[in-house]
């Protein structure tokens, strides 16, 4: 076995589970245009959870949330305001409906990788109010009266603010945003977010002053409602698009185990999130950034998700945790307290923030292999300053630590290579008699000392790496826009092919130098011969990362390949001589 053969398994299994994969999101039933969707800023649709059972303990925790829609903004609610917060590293939209997050524009990760044609694209937009992108964080306080959800604080109550624009000063280290609810009984709500400078996390508080001659009960909850979002167009694009290939979906943290649920499983029942969670997260993901509720770590809160309008054209995913209950006194205040994360996903800085918001990373099955090669990458980057030039590194480092495994393959090859005349000449003598063709062909291995099954350990090897080192550079937002040389972004295809071609010429080469297998095929052996095509096809859509360490990769075999070779001919001819 060679390393060719096995990988045109690799690349047959590969290219028909990416056009699966396109072809089942392009041709999906299309989303016509939601008719009850939201067009402004004061129009809402999420859920509010049902009233909560009075409890006269702070401390209680709520039973299940009703899943049912609670009530319903008024026919004509009153106009809300949009209000602009700008700090260095966010640009925020909040709706005073509710006081909910409506838009964020992340300032310092562009749309697009910068170009001469767009020398300042314009900021990753990561929360969007527009109906076929919406995306917003949302919270509210929701009472244990049966009191409707817009007469109450919640996200579809209106709320005051004392300006509409925001922005953190130069030398100014933090801001807060104040917004105000209170109704005619004297119960007032005021909800606080809280900035510091180079932070993605942000303070969210509601301090409830109870005005009233009534104790107040209810609980807090926060929440994210979104659409799945749009395809791209063609089949082609969705394939080369990775935003479409990745995980679009919820996530939570249990404190313990990192889940997730997409979108598609939202409906179903079984998969639902209904549970009490103590020290965890609720979150949004989407290709390299992403939105997380984070509670306080000792506070143990219920997590759902929900699907609303589930039979729409356009159906709305919510994730929401609701916190224990709450009880004000008359003449008493109380605040709960939250943190919103609206940001990159940096490997090794999360968990910072809090236990296991690393995990958003998702490596899947590879993460033993793509942690520690992101790991090493990054070394090699602080090194060279270039993410291209890591990869050659790192390519060189593999090489060098299996130069020893992969020489025994390459003379394995080499040897077969010369033997290849002799097992034509045995193919010829036993015609059609393929067991007495097997046993002759052993033998022959077993007197020369030949075992062609040396080369499949390197590949074994290979393989794993292969894939960690996909999945690091599909899903690594640090190599998301790294340039090199002609490549303006690592992490997408090859813009003029080059490094595909390259691979497909080495891959030429180690097939003028590897033997044919005796006895092949002539179907698998013409497959052998366009192997080089299919991987060109396929490599074009693939990060140019991947393709450049596998075309660094295959060069550097290729002249390992050659140098074992070269010596087998001298051995042999200073044998015969």
């Amino acid at each position: 076995m060679n390393q060719t053969r096995t990988f045109l398994m690799f690349a047959l299994l590969a290219v028909a589970y990416f056009l699966f994969m396109a072809w089942e999101k392009d041709y999906a039933p299309p989303a016509l245009p939601a008719t009850t969707a939201a067009t402004t800023s004061a129009s809402v649709d999420g859920s509010v959870p049902g009233p909560m059972p009075a409890t006269s303990s702070p401390t209680a925790v709520p039973g299940a949330v009703p899943t049912a829609l609670a009530g319903a903004a008024p026919a004509e609610p009153a106009a809300s305001q949009l209000i602009s917060i700008t700090t260095d590293v966010l640009h925020l939209t909040v709706d005073t409906r509710g006081g909910s997050v409506v838009h964020a524009d992340l300032l310092a990760y562009p749309k697009a990788a910068r170009t001469h044609k767009t020398p300042n694209p314009p900021p990753t937009v990561l929360l969007d109010n527009d109906p076929a992108h919406y995306f917003v964080a949302q919270t509210g306080l929701v009472s244990s009266s049966d009191t409707a959800p817009q007469d109450q604080p919640s996200h579809l109550a209106l709320f005051h603010s004392a300006k509409t624009t925001y922005a953190l000063a130069d030398g100014q280290d933090s801001m807060n945003v104040e917004l105000t609810w209170q109704d005619a009984a004297g119960l007032k709500v005021t909800k606080t977010y809280s900035f510091k400078r180079g932070s993605y996390v942000i303070g969210v508080s509601q301090h409830i002053d109870n005005g009233t001659a009534q104790p107040w009960q209810g609980n807090a909850y926060q929440q994210f409602l979104r659409v799945e979002p749009p395809k791209s167009g063609s089949w082609l694009e969705n394939y080369t698009n990775p935003e479409i290939r990745s995980f679009q979906g919820a996530a939570w943290y249990t404190g313990e185990k990192f889940e997730k649920l997409p979108f598609k499983e939202f409906k179903d029942k079984k998969d639902a999130l209904d549970s009490q969670i103590k020290g965890g997260w609720a979150a949004m993901l989407r290709l390299y950034f992403f939105a997380a509720w984070i509670p306080p770590a000792d506070q143990t809160d219920h997590y759902t998700t929900q699907t609303i309008n589930p039979d729409s054209a356009q159906p709305r995913y919510l994730i929401r945790a609701v916190g224990p209950a709450l009880s004000v006194a008359p003449g008493q205040s109380i605040t709960s307290q939250a943190r919103l994360y609206l940001g990159p996903n940096v490997q090794g800085t999360l968990d910072a923030i809090a236990p296991g918001l690393d995990l958003t990373i998702d490596y899947g099955m590879f993460k033993a292999i793509a942690v520690p090669m992101h790991w090493v990458l990054s070394q090699f980057h602080a090194i060279s300053k270039n993410w291209g030039v890591a990869i050659i590194l790192l390519v060189l480092l593999i090489k060098g630590l299996s130069w020893k495994l992969t020489a025994v393959q390459y003379r394995s090859s080499a040897k077969m290579r010369k033997l290849a005349p002799r097992i034509q000449a045995l193919k010829e003598r036993y015609g059609d008699d393929k067991v007495k063709m097997q046993q002759a062909t052993m033998e022959l291995y077993k007197k020369e000392k030949v075992n062609p099954m040396g080369g499949c350990l390197p590949v074994l090897i290979t393989m794993p790496v292969f894939y960690g080192l996909f999945f690091v550079l599909e899903y690594s937002l640090e190599l998301r826009h790294a340039a090199f040389l002609w490549i303006p972004d690592l992490s997408a295809p090859d813009p003029f092919y080059i490094l595909p071609i390259i691979y497909a010429a080495v891959m030429l080469g180690t097939q003028w130098l590897n033997p044919v297998a005796a006895g092949m095929d002539p179907t698998q052996a013409k497959m052998m011969k366009v192997m080089p095509l299919l991987f060109t096809v396929m490599f074009a859509f693939f990060p140019a990362g991947l393709c450049l360490y596998y075309a660094v990769n295959g060069l550097v075999g290729l002249g390992q390949q050659w140098w074992v070779t070269h010596h087998i001919d001298r051995e042999a001819l200073l044998t015969t001589s």
